[in-house]
């Protein structure tokens, strides 16, 4: 699953060694922390996805609950930080691309 969020972007997907638990995985450093606090993250140089926590499930399907609870905002690329241009193309580009392949 993919999770597009203002200031994080996620890859979540089943641990396969561990079916309790999640593997969260991030392209950008300190994504995993902004949305998860107290977490144990590790870098795999090797990876797509190069910054990775293993989480248990309940906790992230609480985490990701609240994000969507505390949604406060109108237009989600309006939200993403007039800071972060770089996070702020790269949706655009991906919203561009779903726009594609509308009906």
């Amino acid at each position: 699953m993919w999770v597009m969020l203002n200031d994080a972007f996620l890859s979540i997907v089943e641990n396969r060694n561990n079916k309790s638990e999640l593997l969260v995985r991030a392209r950008v450093e300190g994504d995993l922390e902004r949305v998860f606090t107290n977490v144990d993250t590790f870098v795999d140089e090797a990876a797509d996805y190069k910054y990775r926590a293993f989480i248990a499930r309940k906790v992230v399907e609480k985490v990701i609950a609240s994000k969507v609870a505390d949604i406060n905002y109108p237009n989600f690329k309006g939200s993403v930080s007039s800071g972060d241009h770089k996070r702020h193309d790269a949706y655009m580009r991906v919203w561009s691309e779903m726009n594609k392949i509308q009906e």
